[in-house]
């Protein structure tokens, strides 16, 4: 299954590469094999409140499953970004996730948010 987790890092370039190498790994896999994949990410990385580091892996993942929703929705894969908040139970993450990599029915390119941190805020 095409899932990739963003783990937590530090506001060096160094980890935050190293992050986003290993989620270009992933996906670059999944897309050769034209297979369908999900970056899951936490809510407010997305808004920078974790650090400088957390929000350039959240918000570059985010970009990056959006383009590469272009390319594969000619070829019939999606990619999307799965975000979760500190409230979010680990198992609807977890079932959220797969079901977007197994089978999104048609959605790509997409930010989908569990929770409700987000409510009221302005987002991306």
């Amino acid at each position: 299954m095409n899932i990739f987790k963003a783990q937590e890092v530090g506001d060096e370039w160094l980890e935050v590469r190293a992050e986003l190498v290993r989620a270009f790994e992933m996906s670059r896999a999944a897309a050769r094999k034209e297979e369908s994949f999900v970056f899951v990410v936490h809510h407010d990385d997305l808004l920078g409140r974790r650090g400088s580091g957390n929000a350039m892996v959240a918000t570059g993942l985010l970009s990056a499953a959006r383009t590469a929703a272009i390319e594969g929705s000619h070829k019939g894969w999606t990619a999307n970004v799965l975000a979760y908040d500190d409230g979010s139970d680990p198992i609807l993450i977890d079932r959220w996730a797969t079901r977007l990599a197994e089978d999104s029915e048609g959605v790509t390119g997409e930010l989908i948010r569990l929770g409700s941190n987000h409510l009221g805020k302005a987002l991306p």
